[in-house]
């Protein structure tokens, strides 16, 4: 121990500056943690992003976007059932009486959506019932018949949400009805119109 000159006691190997040395090695270890920290948020918002996304999201909106506009045609059930996001990319649904291309959607209509189950079908029963089960979907053409007042009125404003959203291909078929032609003129006059 030895007496500085300015009346305080001193031990041997320890400066003056021993207290700048610790604040200095502290703030660097609170520099790490916090460094530490910014890396874990950042992980977990890319995780929390790639979920919501999901398995190909980004491939399948790329795919989606890659995809010329679907000339105008009219389709039976059979014929549509071949556009549910699973055997063709193009995504197709028919809401009361009328086909549209929801492959822009296909967070929603593809087969992982949460409306996939309406793809390549006729989802006018199961919109204006509001039910996303399989039995609220007919197999057979559906004249909607049995629908009361409320219900009618319920596929037909989800048929003018879908007009405003999404391109119109064409019409669903009933049984026996044959397919209208289209002309290349009448089929831009009408996507020019939805522009």
């Amino acid at each position: 121990m030895a007496d500085g000159g300015d009346g305080r006691l001193r031990t041997s190997g320890s400066g003056g500056d021993s207290g700048a040395g610790e604040s200095a090695g502290g703030g660097m270890l609170l520099y790490a943690v916090l460094l530490v920290l910014v890396l874990l948020a950042a992980y977990l918002l890319y995780l929390r992003w790639r979920k919501r996304s999901g398995p190909g999201g980004a491939a399948q909106q790329s795919q989606a976007a890659l995809l010329p506009r679907m000339k105008r045609r009219d389709f039976s059930l059979e014929q549509l059932h071949e556009f549910d996001g699973t055997r063709n990319p193009r995504i197709l649904l028919a809401v009361n009486g009328k086909v549209f291309d929801v492959t822009k959607g296909s967070k929603f209509y593809g087969p992982e959506g949460p409306y996939g189950i309406f793809a390549g079908r006729d989802a006018s029963r199961g919109l204006a019932t509001f039910c996303l089960d399989k039995d609220a979907l007919r197999d057979e053409y559906d004249d909607l018949s049995d629908l009361n007042a409320v219900q009618m009125e319920s596929v037909r404003e989800w048929e003018m949400q879908f007009k405003e959203k999404y391109d119109y291909v064409g019409r669903l078929l009933k049984p026996g009805e044959e397919p209208s032609e289209y002309t290349d003129e009448e089929d831009t006059k009408d996507h020019t119109k939805q522009e």
